[in-house]
């Protein structure tokens, strides 16, 4: 297996790629155990290894039940997190999109948002589903802007339901239907 697969989805700024076994080398391992790269996510909890990046990344690329894809910058080519459609379910037409921006230097400039548009036309215009919807923590107000920038609409919220850090976070939930998303896209 070649260790440089190609693009899949391309943007403005970034382009996704299946992540690549050398992802394990560089910063990737590190983001899961930085307490700012975990602050508003379930990560952080246990230790993450070089070892386990390898053993995600491994069955990551054998899965058919998401599409988990690297995003590299494209000014600088470097990996600054993984985006995905997890969860496919066949029947439903439905998946959880999941972002994680790793390099902290990439916050608010796009990267998050341009993946997450990239995956949801994917998910709608190539895997045919009919709704895609992502939760995160009420304290995520990155995450959540991304959400309504995509158009996705607040379905609820589930109190009280993540601890992080000493408390109880309520999670909030989106959703978009692929006849939101058509017109949205006119």
């Amino acid at each position: 297996m070649s260790d440089s697969p190609p693009t899949f989805l391309e943007g403005r700024t970034v382009r996704l790629r299946p992540l690549r076994e050398s992802d394990a080398e560089g910063p990737y391992p590190t983001w899961l155990n930085s307490m700012e790269v975990t602050a508003h996510n379930s990560h952080g909890v246990r230790p993450y290894t070089t070892a386990a990046a390898r053993a995600f990344i491994t069955s990551a690329t054998a899965r058919e039940d998401c599409v988990i894809l690297a995003i590299e910058d494209k000014a600088s080519d470097r990996h600054i997190g993984n985006v995905s459609l997890q969860s496919i379910h066949p029947i439903y037409r439905s998946a959880e999109l999941a972002i994680l921006v790793g390099d902290v230097g990439s916050y608010g400039k796009g990267a998050g948002t341009e993946s997450c548009r990239l995956m949801i036309e994917h998910g709608f215009l190539r895997l045919n589903l009919h709704r895609i919807h992502c939760g995160t923590f009420a304290t995520n107000t990155g995450m959540i802007r991304i959400a309504h920038k995509l158009g996705m609409k607040e379905e609820g919220r589930r109190r009280e339901a993540a601890y992080k850090n000493g408390a109880y976070l309520d999670v909030v939930e989106f959703g978009l239907l692929r006849s939101e998303f058509i017109v949205q896209s006119k």
